[in-house]
């Protein structure tokens, strides 16, 4: 029992202790544990302090990026950040909060005092840097954001000013050489016109182009104003655009003045290229007519023509003063346009646009005229002299011509006077005109001397002579007329004393002839015309009247006495047709019927017949005259005298 009661007290007091022992433990463990969490507490709360004081400068850094891939990369962290690192440490947090919690609520269960963390890990420390870094989280996000758009808007900004440069710098690629270029110095007055209105052109694109440089300048700003990495090289970009610009305006300017300027200049050259044809082309007539007339191959027929020449020859050399002149003048025109040129440095193209005329060919010809002027005075001194020995040549030609011309005239007058005069018989007139004949026969030498001089005249190409009315073809033709009228009327003589014996016509019947035919011979001209031979007809009986049988008589008439139809009767046609109507005549029939009984009354005749019955000249004359007779009763040799007879008398053709 006392066994058992010592088992019991001892197990007992065991039970005790154990119990005891198991509080202590249980309290030893929740102390444990409590350390171990509060140990735990202070280890996640530095870890996640440190932590947040390590990502608040991250996130807090704002230091921009240059480009938008690396502020892509920024903005690809912090979504990293977002999704990977932050999601534990909100864990952490929520544990640390938990932790903490359980800890206290521990101590409080297990009768101890509140855990205090230490100093500056409190959990209100932790929210503090939490909610510090949830605002240094949102402040990173919106300044990435931010950026971005920042880093978009430039690079916008960026492209938009490289894209604005680059085509305001390729379109002023070239200006400034094209601006600086001089080839307003070789252009005509044209070009400069036509290059002003190219310049105006440009003028108006280069104001267009003034916005673009506005709006780059204007971008390289606002670049600069956010902040653009590449700033330096934007603003030097610019600056060159701007500085060119600048360039491109004053080179424009200058060119337009150089232009204007030369304009200016080519417009007086052109004004007096205008001045310098106006002037050279009549100027230069003028010495091309001095040369064509003092190299003309002149014709003079007499002194006052070659004197006309002289003195419009040295009317000519009296303007010669006056001329060289005007060709002084002319080339200081064209002088004047060289020293414009010279001075303003203007290279002249090509000649005068006005005018092919140059200072070198009328310098040329004007010494051709210099060198014509004494020949041609020379030349008409000569002429001068020539024509001083034709007009000798005229005056000895005109004496003579003046005193024969005269002289066959009167001859002539005298001539007609005798053959229309009835002195004595017509063998007394026959005597004085053979005798006629003989004295104008003796002035022939006088006639010969005559033909000598005008020789010497036609050799001197002498064709006119105003010292006498005369010519060797009017006194050459006057002599010939009067031999052939003094041989013509000394022939109507003879006629007319054949026509009287033949005829038997007494002297007294031939005067009055004369005297009816002179009577109506008014104008003396030694024939009559149709109607003054009609007049005379009707005073001697003939019945011509004005009516168709007398008109048909007339012209019956006229057919006899002007078988020629040349409208006149001769005095010896007056006189055969009135000794044939007042004597008996031989007729047509009548020598046909002489061939015919001759003939032995056949209607031919042969040769042999003729030769036989007539003598042999008459006989000959007969058989080459007679034509071949062509009847049905003809034998070989057969010849018509039919046809012979009445072509003897003028009724057929012989």
């Amino acid at each position: 029992m006392t066994y058992v009661s010592c088992f019991y007290h001892a197990f007992s007091g065991a039970q005790k202790a154990e119990t005891a022992a198991n509080r202590i433990c249980k309290v030893l463990a929740v102390n444990q544990e409590n350390e171990h969490l509060m140990e735990d507490y202070e280890k996640l709360a530095s870890d996640l302090l440190e932590w947040i004081r390590r990502t608040i400068p991250w996130l807090e850094n704002r230091a921009p990026e240059k480009t938008m891939a690396e502020m892509q990369q920024k903005l690809e962290d912090f979504r990293d950040y977002r999704r990977v690192h932050k999601p534990p440490k909100v864990q952490e947090k929520c544990q640390l909060e938990i932790n903490f919690n359980t800890l206290q609520t521990k101590l409080r269960l297990s009768n101890r005092p509140a855990f205090m963390p230490s100093e500056g890990r409190m959990v209100s420390d932790i929210n503090g840097a939490w909610h510090k870094l949830e605002g240094a989280e949102k402040g990173y996000e919106e300044w990435l954001l931010y950026e971005i758009r920042r880093l978009e808007r430039l690079d916008h900004l960026a492209e938009k000013f490289r894209q604005k440069a680059a085509i305001h710098e390729s379109w002023t690629d070239g200006k400034e050489a094209m601006l600086t270029q001089k080839d307003y110095e070789t252009a005509s007055l044209s070009e400069i016109k036509a290059l002003l209105k190219k310049h105006e052109a440009f003028e108006s694109d280069l104001a267009a182009h003034q916005d673009r440089v506005e709006q780059i300048a204007a971008i390289a700003q606002e670049l600069n104003e956010l902040d653009y990495y590449d700033s330096p090289s934007v603003n030097a970009r610019c600056q060159k655009i701007c500085e060119q610009w600048d360039s491109l305006g004053s080179l424009t300017q200058n060119r337009r003045e150089s232009l204007e300027r030369t304009e200016k200049q080519l417009e007086s050259i052109d004004e007096l290229y205008l001045e310098y044809a106006k002037r050279a082309a009549p100027f230069n007539n003028w010495m091309e007519g001095a040369m064509e007339d003092l190299q003309d191959m002149f014709i003079v027929h007499n002194i006052e023509e070659i004197q006309g020449l002289i003195t419009a020859h040295e009317q000519f050399k009296a303007t010669l003063p006056e001329a060289n002149k005007e060709r002084e003048a002319i080339q200081a025109i064209q002088a004047e346009v060289q020293k414009i040129a010279q001075y303003n440095g203007i290279k002249l193209a090509g000649t005068n646009p006005y005018t092919t005329i140059t200072p070198s060919s009328i310098d040329s010809k004007w010494d051709k005229v210099q060198q014509l002027v004494p020949q041609r005075d020379q030349a008409l001194q000569e002429e001068l002299g020539r024509q001083q020995s034709n007009d000798h040549l005229r005056r000895q030609f005109a004496n003579q011509a003046n005193i024969v011309g005269p002289w066959i005239q009167n001859k002539m007058e005298e001539i007609g006077r005798i053959s229309i005069e009835m002195n004595g018989t017509l063998e007394d007139q026959l005597t004085h005109l053979r005798q006629y004949e003989q004295s104008i026969i003796d002035y022939k030498p006088n006639i010969d001397q005559l033909e000598g001089n005008h020789q010497l005249i036609q050799e001197a190409l002498i064709f006119d002579n105003k010292y006498t009315a005369y010519t060797m073809e009017h006194l050459r033709v006057g002599w010939e007329q009067l031999l052939t009228t003094i041989a013509r009327t000394i022939n109507e003589i003879e006629n007319q004393i054949l026509t009287r014996d033949a005829k038997g016509i007494s002297q007294e019947q031939l005067h009055e002839y004369r005297a009816s035919f002179n009577h109506f011979d008014k104008d003396h001209s030694g024939a009559l015309m149709a109607e003054e031979f009609k007049a005379c007809l009707i005073s001697l009986g003939y019945d011509v009247e004005n009516d168709k049988q007398g008109d048909a008589e007339f012209a019956r008439i006229m057919g006899i006495v002007d078988p020629n139809n040349s409208g006149a009767v001769t005095f010896q046609a007056f006189i055969d047709f009135m000794s044939r109507e007042t004597t008996d005549t031989d007729t047509a029939d009548q020598v046909i019927a002489s061939f015919k009984i001759l003939a032995g009354d056949k209607n031919y005749i042969t040769a042999e017949e003729l030769r036989r019955e007539l003598p042999p000249d008459q006989a000959e004359y007969c058989i080459s005259r007679m034509a071949p007779y062509a009847g049905p009763d003809a034998v070989p040799g057969a010849l018509d005298y039919m046809s012979f007879s009445t072509a003897l008398y003028g009724e057929s053709d012989l």
